[in-house]
């Protein structure tokens, strides 16, 4: 049964998402996130990950079991595979990571758009899950169309030619960029600059055209008090947080009371 995408519905009402990201192979991380009912979606940071293709199928029913619509970001010598392979596993969205040029844009929007004359992708009929109970072709069209399609704004090239890249964007269905300042400077040969406060403008600059342009930007944070800066600056849409940063922050500070515990006694 090809299942709703809930993600994409937000969208189209206007209204702002939040989603957390997660790079451990366990499916039981999507089920705890959906679980919670306080995400609009949870992104598996394939770019960083060790997984294979069963395990996309698992963690795509374990989000449908949770209501819970998955996005993945895949690698990007290898995004189309991965980008296809998920699609046909039952994830909702897709970030593409480095864009360069507008012709990356093209290639993106092909891996996951449907080969009809209309949509102008790349992806035909694949029987995998959502064909599962059968479907009408109708429907397998328009789930693909549902797809949520998010491009990285990471790199220096892209942001000095940003007007270009967006487009480029809007004539190819981006739904919304995400910023990646750690690449920025490091496409810069400046790989500290994300951590000061020279990292701004090129950031402020994303923000403001990917608005003008009429695409959402999504902003990443480790915590909830960085978001009022982004709010001001028109940002509506966030993913919060890394299963891997939670684990740590929360082993050292029980590591940490426990040792004063035991040292006491």
């Amino acid at each position: 049964m090809i299942m709703p995408n809930t993600f994409r519905e937000k969208l189209e009402r206007n209204e702002p998402t939040v989603g957390t990201h997660f790079l451990s192979p366990d499916p039981d991380l999507p089920e705890i996130i959906g679980d919670t009912g306080l995400y609009d979606y949870g992104e598996f940071c394939a770019e960083y990950a060790v997984f294979d293709m069963p395990l996309l199928y698992h963690m795509a029913r374990a989000g449908q079991c949770a209501n819970l619509p998955l996005m993945i970001k895949p690698d990007q010598k290898s995004e189309s595979f991965w980008a296809q392979t998920a699609l046909g596993a039952g994830f909702k969205s897709v970030l593409f990571t480095d864009i360069r040029t507008t012709e990356d844009i093209v290639r993106c929007q092909q891996a996951i758009r449907p080969d009809t004359p209309k949509n102008g992708g790349h992806m035909g009929v694949k029987l995998r899950r959502p064909a599962l109970t059968g479907y009408a072709p109708e429907g397998y069209v328009q789930d693909l169309e549902s797809i949520v399609f998010l491009i990285m704004i990471e790199k220096n090239v892209a942001v000095e030619n940003i007007d270009e890249i967006l487009s480029a964007a809007n004539n190819y269905g981006v739904d919304m960029t995400q910023w990646g300042p750690a690449d920025y400077g490091f496409s810069r040969g400046e790989p500290n600059l994300m951590n000061t406060p020279e990292i701004r403008p090129a950031e402020e600059l994303v923000i403001r055209k990917c608005l003008e342009y009429g695409i959402h930007p999504r902003i990443e944070i480790g915590d909830s008090e960085k978001a009022k800066r982004y709010i001001d600056l028109g940002v509506r849409h966030f993913c919060v947080g890394w299963d891997r940063f939670f684990y740590q922050s929360n082993l050292v500070q029980l590591g940490e009371n426990m040792k004063k515990i035991v040292e006491g006694l």
